[in-house]
């Protein structure tokens, strides 16, 4: 898979209370400090869960695609029919193979695409391991080697561009917001992210009943972090969009797990009427007559 990588920094869950099921909005873009305190968690969207089915693999995250979900565990995945729930195959890698920890999923173009690390050993390696969804066979690996954390969730934006997470459980090193970080993730850290058919990045805690919507910034190097999401029937780990699906009243579809009881579960989710707006200006210009003097903020 010779593309470029944007990475996504992390280090190191708040129990969310199920609500209503809220209408479609549209989510605010900012830049600046304001889009990095607190205001992702003061601007809530409520979900709707849809199904249940029961998957020994839903143990690390999902994947779906127009016609299968697949539920993926440390080195198996299973390959569902989406309108019956009904497992077709299953890829098992077993515990003395090269495939040590996948970690959620997304499937491209008829490949399946699975972040992979050694986690929980050192020194952290990590690679993209790729499935072929038709015969569920192994077909190729890209490998980063010994890098900045363990690799836990990579998917496509509209334009192509790749993303990922990598977290580290013992840095303090991150891209997120600190409040995110601190009152979210910690103790341990990012573990899944999906683009909505929307455009807007969606991304999980480790076992927090919730998905945090970001915003790419204009300029910086930290996430904005613009909106939380009540997922009650989830606890955290890998989460995937299923841009295949038609919006239903508004609504997308979500695909994440239940790791204590084995289930994937299919949620509603208010799509946005707008897409990010990345293009917002940055800072302000001056004429000489309202210079402002930098030491009096």
């Amino acid at each position: 898979m010779k593309v470029p990588i944007v990475v996504l920094c992390a280090s190191f869950a708040t129990i969310a209370v199920a609500q209503k099921q809220a209408e479609a909005q549209c989510l605010q873009s900012f830049n600046g400090t304001i889009g990095n305190g607190t205001i992702g968690s003061e601007q809530q969207v409520s979900s709707l869960t849809v199904r249940t089915v029961n998957s020994t693999d839903a143990n690390q995250g999902v994947a779906v695609d127009k016609e299968y979900f697949y539920s993926i565990d440390n080195y198996s995945i299973t390959k569902h029919n989406k309108t019956t729930g009904r497992p077709l195959q299953q890829w098992y890698g077993g515990p003395d193979g090269p495939i040590i920890h996948l970690d959620g999923g997304v499937v491209i173009n008829g490949t399946l695409y699975a972040p992979h690390s050694n986690y929980p050993t050192f020194p952290e390696t990590s690679s993209v391991e790729e499935w072929n969804v038709t015969t569920m066979e192994h077909i190729r690996t890209h490998s980063f080697g010994i890098y900045r954390g363990s690799l836990t969730w990579v998917d496509q934006d509209s334009t192509g561009t790749w993303y990922g997470t990598f977290a580290n459980y013992i840095s303090q090193s991150w891209i997120f917001p600190k409040e995110l970080v601190s009152a979210n993730f910690a103790p341990m850290s990012n573990s899944g992210g999906s683009f909505a058919p929307d455009g807007w990045l969606y991304i999980t805690g480790h076992d927090a009943s919730a998905a945090y919507v970001m915003q790419i910034p204009a300029a910086g190097n930290v996430l904005i972090w613009v909106a939380t999401v009540d997922l009650p029937d989830i606890a955290g780990q890998g989460i995937a969009w299923d841009r295949s699906a038609q919006a239903q009243g508004g609504n997308g579809t979500l695909y994440g797990i239940s790791r204590e009881s084995r289930q994937v579960v299919e949620m509603r989710v208010p799509l946005q009427g707008c897409r990010p707006n990345t293009d917002l200006p940055v800072g302000i210009v001056l004429g000489p007559e309202d210079f402002i003097d930098p030491s009096s903020d």
